[in-house]
């Protein structure tokens, strides 16, 4: 029954990071009418007057994870045609062939979408989340050149990608629009201290949005590829960050946004939650399991019952971890210095602790020291591990040194 709640753990702890990857900066699913007028029609030049208006909408983060880091879009209105459409690069298709497992592997394809700005504001009116517009002081053919790529881009053989949260996302997409294809475009000043990285980034969303547990399987599966300084550029990958580049920016020579207005302003939805909750509760366990052990001095089996427990939990995180490292495309798994203490190979010594071999002596000394070394530089490595995990690897600190010497007292009446 336990190994059937264990599985149960893992993929909830796998399925709820990863939802930080489909965080997309989410937005509503494409309409079901593609809005033709603005993909066949083309811009009249020789109109006397500009017909188009180009902005760039941020929508505040919501209360659940998905929605946690907020989203970005490009509205363009036509006066010419009566026309007002939303570009999105953060929307899925459901019904994609093997779409859980491309979900997880992270070979999840997303695309660009069109709706009307009504259908794109339902959701945001409906989960009363903020949405600020910033319109864009473009020259008539800077506004053409945008809405001829992302037309471009919306064809069938072009609309779709791979999504990577930090690399390629709705904001990224966007931000390569407007900062990689519009010339004499230059931010002025940083909009991120120095020495900030993507977790740093990642983390005040996760505390502002109530989501101690969620940073608690993100600071697990995600590897130390996430500690890399940002500099203006990467940081755009979220959608504040791209509004404030775009907010300190010029476009040759003259301030990038026009006007700045809020289309819907309403209290944040989200519900504060303390963010040492989950050292609260592991502490509290691990100083729990410390008495079970001592209750339990007299009664071996019942304590190796405990400890075959722990180094199957270990051992199967670790097994998750080394799987999301090299068996997908997720690249902010990779690197995953959290290995040194969720062991894959615990899994084996879990199955061989019931009858001890000299090699598990040695195997649990091994441990032992790889623990001794983690706590003794916890905040010194390249890779910034959860407090929270601080009680638990004390604990797996004591019992490896326990069953090193169970082991080493077994070996000398049961040599291999």
């Amino acid at each position: 029954m336990w190994c059937k709640y264990l599985r149960l753990f893992i993929t909830s702890l796998c399925l709820s990071t990863l939802a930080l990857t489909v965080s997309a900066q989410n937005g509503p699913l494409s309409t079901s009418k593609t809005p033709k007028s603005i993909i066949s029609q083309d811009i009249n030049a020789t109109a006397p007057y500009d017909p188009l208006r180009v902005s760039l909408l941020t929508c505040a983060p919501g209360a659940d994870l998905y929605s946690s880091f907020g989203h970005t879009a490009i509205r363009i209105q036509d006066r010419q045609l009566n026309t007002d459409y939303v570009f999105n690069y953060g929307t899925f298709q459901f019904d994609q062939p093997n779409f859980y497992l491309k979900f997880i592997r992270g070979k999840l394809e997303f695309m660009l979408s069109i709706s009307t700005f009504e259908e794109f504001m339902y959701e945001y009116q409906v989960t009363q989340r903020s949405v600020t517009e910033q319109v864009l002081d473009l020259t008539a053919d800077q506004k053409r050149q945008v809405l001829n790529f992302l037309k471009d881009n919306y064809q069938p053989a072009k609309r779709y990608y791979k999504y990577d949260f930090l690399y390629d996302n709705c904001a990224t997409r966007i931000r390569d629009i407007l900062f990689g294809r519009m010339k004499g475009t230059k931010i002025h000043g940083q909009i991120v201290p120095d020495h900030t990285s993507f977790r740093d980034l990642i983390y005040h969303y996760l505390d502002k949005g109530g989501q101690p547990w969620s940073k608690l399987g993100i600071d697990i599966l995600l590897g130390s590829r996430i500690d890399i300084p940002v500099d203006n550029n990467t940081a755009m990958f979220l959608p504040d960050y791209l509004a404030a580049g775009i907010d300190s920016a010029t476009v040759t020579g003259h301030p990038y946004v026009q006007s700045n207005s809020k289309i819907i302003d309403l209290p944040s939805p989200i519900i504060p939650s303390s963010k040492y909750l989950p050292l609260i509760v592991i502490s509290a366990t691990c100083i729990l399991l410390l008495l079970i052990y001592y209750l339990l001095r007299n009664e071996p089996r019942g304590q190796l019952i405990l400890d075959s427990l722990l180094l199957y939990v270990t051992g199967l995180l670790g097994v998750l971890l080394v799987f999301m490292w090299l068996g997908t495309d997720h690249q902010a798994c990779k690197n995953n210095y959290n290995l040194i203490w969720a062991m894959p190979l615990n899994l084996i010594a879990g199955f061989f602790i019931w009858k001890p071999r000299t090699w598990l002596k040695k195997y649990f000394i091994f441990m032992l020291i790889l623990t001794a070394i983690l706590l003794a530089f916890w905040w010194g490595l390249p890779q910034h591990f959860n407090i929270a995990l601080l009680p638990f690897c004390v604990l797996m600190l004591i019992r490896y040194a326990v069953l090193a010497r169970k082991n080493d007292i077994h070996a000398e009446n049961n040599p291999l």
